[in-house]
């Protein structure tokens, strides 16, 4: 827009993960925001997108668009409209509107040789929505899994500039491999070495997986790196899974300088990003690969 104002323009939706309708539209406002965030801009306005079936109760409705609305509020970004339409299927996002100042803009490219990798929220929410729908995962566990979702990424968005961060994403449908291989390939010679017992895993996750819950990407995300990616010798295929697992609302994966990443990881804990760890490196490498080893 100017030498000194950039746009980020983003947009999602998703369906019910949770019997709440509140925490629902929270999780979907989180998620919706989340890309503003990965950029380093700072969300300023939104718009609600609705596809809402006629029989379900006007009351739930209201209840997952409040959600959305003090989500939002949360995250420094006012809803000023929106649109709706009737779908056989409920889903609810929002399109949102951050700025950002140019030289500020973080891309989920870029990452050099000697970074290491830091992660803040950890990974398995796709399997776990998947084993609530088919019954097998508590309510408890499904409603403490969506707070961690509705946990927005504004902490990091906004210290990223100030640590170095050179490439950043955050970890949605491709899950962490899939999102992680994009960074490496866009980048210049490297690969990205991710140590496996360092990865923080979402509680009961794993177990889903062995009971043979499964989402619709969960194949797709691992066909998608292909060779590019090699797994340690002994490694169950169950928790290697939850590498490609799809995640909503995930948390964001970002290289950092080596001599920066301890200083910053104590930042986002002291600011309340208490899962943020660091689990792995970046390396040089003719081609973009995925290296995971145990640890």
């Amino acid at each position: 827009m100017r030498d000194d104002l950039a746009i980020v323009s983003t947009v999602d939706l998703i369906t019910p993960l949770v019997d709440d309708p509140y925490l629902f539209g929270q999780v979907a406002a989180a998620n919706s925001v989340s890309d503003v965030f990965a950029m380093g801009g700072e969300p300023i306005c939104a718009l609600n997108v609705c596809c809402f079936p006629k029989d379900v109760p006007p009351a739930v409705l209201a209840e997952i668009l409040r959600g959305g609305r003090d989500k939002m509020r949360e995250a420094g970004a006012a809803i000023v409209g929106g649109h709706t339409v009737r779908d056989d299927e409920l889903k609810y996002g929002c399109a949102v509107t951050g700025t950002v100042h140019p030289d500020r803009i973080v891309r989920n490219v870029g990452a050099r040789a000697g970074d290491v990798l830091i992660l803040t929220k950890p990974i398995g929410t796709g399997v776990l929505i998947g084993g609530y729908k088919k019954g097998l995962l508590s309510a408890e566990s499904m409603v403490a899994a969506s707070r961690m979702m509705a946990e927005l990424n504004a902490v990091p968005g906004r210290l990223m500039s100030e640590h170095g961060v050179h490439a950043g994403t955050d970890i949605t449908g491709f899950g962490l491999i899939g999102h992680g291989f994009e960074m490496a390939r866009g980048s210049d010679g490297v690969g990205l070495r991710l140590r496996m017992d360092a990865i923080p895993v979402m509680p009961e996750s794993v177990t889903m997986i062995r009971a043979g819950v499964k989402t619709a990407m969960t194949a797709g995300n691992r066909a998608s790196v292909g060779d590019a990616l090699t797994l340690p010798d002994g490694l169950e295929l169950e928790r290697a899974t939850v590498l490609w697992d799809p995640q909503t609302s995930g948390g964001m994966l970002m290289a950092v300088p080596a001599d920066r990443a301890d200083g910053f990881i104590e930042r986002l804990r002291a600011e309340g990003v208490e899962a943020a760890v660091a689990i792995g490196e970046v390396f040089a490498s003719k081609t973009p690969v995925i290296e995971v080893v145990d640890s």
